[in-house]
């Protein structure tokens, strides 16, 4: 079971070119991806990250959990990417990913880019709740790993 959990997380992902700020805020394209990925996502989805140091918690709705999130995260950004996945561990019914990615803030002239990681915890072939994390020794933590 749990590499067909590796499976469906990795099929949620966006692919690398795509430009999460437009995806998340045009409402036509987050309805599209809705379509091929919202069965994957529990009605009782739960996502839990922190921005800017403050922990926040979304829940209910299945994958609009994971969109309000987005918004959020996304607010201050004129393009946001992910550039690879670095990794990929299987812990059964959880599955860590720890992405490089990079992005232009409002106002800046140059890119950042960063390494963060997220814990899907998967339930009956569906994401049941994602913790996302600045840190990916913090995520090999939450899953009782050491990087």
């Amino acid at each position: 079971m749990s590499q067909e959990n590796v499976d469906l997380v990795l099929g949620v992902i966006p692919p690398p070119e795509a430009d999460l700020v437009q995806l998340v805020r045009d409402d036509d394209l987050w309805a599209q991806l809705s379509d091929a990925i919202g069965p994957l996502f529990h009605a009782d989805f739960e996502c839990v990250a922190s921005l800017v140091g403050d922990q926040r918690t979304y829940s209910g709705g299945g994958l609009d959990a994971f969109r309000a999130f987005w918004l959020d995260w996304l607010a201050p950004w004129v393009s946001y990417r992910m550039e690879e996945i670095e990794q990929v561990i299987d812990c059964g019914d959880r599955v860590v990913v720890i992405v490089r990615d990079f992005g232009r803030l409002k106002g800046a002239e140059h890119e950042i880019r960063g390494r963060n990681a997220g814990v899907w915890t998967l339930r009956k072939g569906q994401a049941i709740r994602w913790e996302g994390y600045p840190e990916p020794v913090e995520a090999l933590k939450a899953v009782g790993l050491e990087e």
